[in-house]
C-alpha cells in the first residue's frame, strides 16, 4: 500500500501505465502484434526501399519522357484529316488514312520516335498556282523547325505500309549509310542521267539524303534527309518559285522531276545524296512498274520480308488503293501477330 501523497515510483508507473502495451493493445485489433514489431524495428528499411522506389520511378518518367521528346528521328506524315478540297473523300480513303497513321503511331512509340502528322489540306487549296508537286520540301523544312534536336526525318506518304516493325531505324540502315547505300548511277541508271559531273566529291561528304530508284526514276513515297547545311540549301531551291512556276508545264511528276534535275546539272547536290534499293525501303505491290513486271527488283516479297511497302499509283490503272492496302494489312497480321490473337 502506498501511503496518501507519496510519489509511486518508476517502476510501479510503467507497471500500472504501460502507455507501449496500450497501443498496441488498440492497434492490435487491426494489425497482428508480430507484424506490427517487424514494421517497428524495420522502419529504417521500408523507408530505404520506399525511397529507391521513388528514385526509380523517377529515372523511368525522365526517359520515357527522353524518347518521346528528344528522338534523334522524326517520322512525317503527310496526310488530309480535315476531308476532301476538290470532293469529299470516300470511306475507303478515311480508313486508309486511318490505318496509314495507326500504322506508323505504332511504329513510332515502340521505337521511341516522333511521328509528326502533317495536313496538306492548305497545299492542296494552291494547286492551281502548280505548288501542289512541291509540297514536300516545305513542310520537310518546317518540321525541321520544328524539332531543332532530330537529326534524321524519315517522308512517308499516305500510301504506305510498315510491314517489319521491329526493325529500328539505327540498326536497319541508319549507322550503315555508308555501307548499304550507293553514289554512283553504274549501278542502276532508269533514267539514264549523267553518270559523272565534274567536281563532284563523294568522298569526304556525309550522305545527307538517301532513296531509292523505281521504273519511272527517283521514288518520294519513302526517303530520309538529314539536318544538314546541304540539305538547307537544297530544300531551298528545291522549293524555288521559279523552277515550280516556270517548270510545272514540262515536269510532268512535279518535285521528283525537279530533284532529278538538280542531281543531273548540280555537282553539290549529287555529292551527299545516296540510293539504296527500292526493296529497301519502298517496295512495289504487284501491279504498279507494268511494264517492269518481271522484274523483281521493284517489288514486295514476303519471303524477303521487305521493310515497306508503297502502293504508288494504286489509283490509276484499275487498281484499288482500298484492296490493296486491306491485302497488306492482313499479310503484316499474319507475319506479327501471336497465334493466339483472334482479334
Amino acid at each position: 500500500m502506498q501511503r496518501l501523497g507519496s510519489q509511486p515510483n518508476s517502476y510501479d508507473l510503467e507497471k500500472e501505465f504501460d502507455y507501449d502495451e496500450l497501443k498496441v493493445k488498440k492497434r492490435s485489433r487491426y494489425i497482428p502484434k508480430k507484424l506490427l514489431n517487424k514494421v517497428v524495428h524495420n522502419k529504417g528499411y521500408i523507408i530505404a526501399i520506399g525511397l529507391l522506389c521513388i528514385l526509380l520511378f523517377t529515372i523511368n518518367l525522365v526517359y520515357s519522357n527522353f524518347r518521346k521528346v528528344g528522338t534523334n528521328v522524326v517520322i512525317i506524315l503527310a496526310v488530309n484529316e480535315g476531308g476532301g478540297v476538290e470532293r469529299w473523300k470516300t470511306p475507303e480513303e478515311w480508313s486508309i488514312e486511318r490505318s496509314s497513321i495507326a500504322n506508323k503511331k505504332d511504329y513510332a512509340e515502340k521505337h521511341g520516335y516522333t511521328l509528326a502528322l502533317k495536313d496538306i489540306k492548305m497545299q492542296k487549296r494552291y494547286s492551281h498556282e502548280w505548288r501542289e508537286g512541291w509540297q514536300k520540301a516545305e513542310i520537310i523544312k518546317q518540321t525541321m523547325r520544328e524539332y531543332p534536336d532530330a537529326e534524321w526525318f524519315w517522308w512517308l506518304d499516305t500510301h504506305t505500309y510498315i510491314m517489319e516493325p521491329e526493325l529500328k531505324l539505327e540498326d536497319y540502315i541508319l549507322k550503315h549509310i555508308d555501307n548499304y547505300s550507293y553514289r554512283s548511277l553504274n549501278y542502276f541508271n532508269p533514267l539514264n542521267l549523267k553518270v559523272n559531273l565534274p567536281y563532284v566529291n563523294n568522298k569526304d561528304t556525309p550522305i545527307n539524303m538517301v532513296i531509292s530508284q523505281d521504273c519511272g526514276g527517283f521514288s518520294l513515297g519513302s526517303f530520309f534527309i538529314r539536318r544538314s547545311e546541304w540539305t538547307e540549301l537544297l530544300l531551298d531551291i528545291w522549293w524555288d518559285p521559279a523552277l515550280y512556276e516556270q517548270m510545272h508545264m514540262f515536269w510532268e511528276h512535279k518535285e521528283q522531276d525537279c530533284l532529278e534535275f538538280l542531281y543531273n546539272n548540280q555537282p553539290w547536290v549529287r555529292e551527299s545524296l545516296g540510293f539504296v534499293p527500292i526493296k529497301a525501303i519502298n517496295a512495289f505491290p504487284e501491279g504498279a512498274c507494268w511494264e517492269q513486271r518481271q522484274d523483281r527488283r521493284y517489288f514486295y516479297n514476303n519471303k524477303d520480308r521487305d521493310f515497306v511497302v508503297n502502293l504508288a499509283g494504286c489509283n490509276t490503272g484499275g487498281r484499288s488503293c482500298w484492296s490493296e492496302y486491306q491485302k497488306f494489312q492482313k499479310l503484316r497480321s499474319k507475319l506479327h501477330d501471336p497465334w493466339y490473337k483472334f482479334w
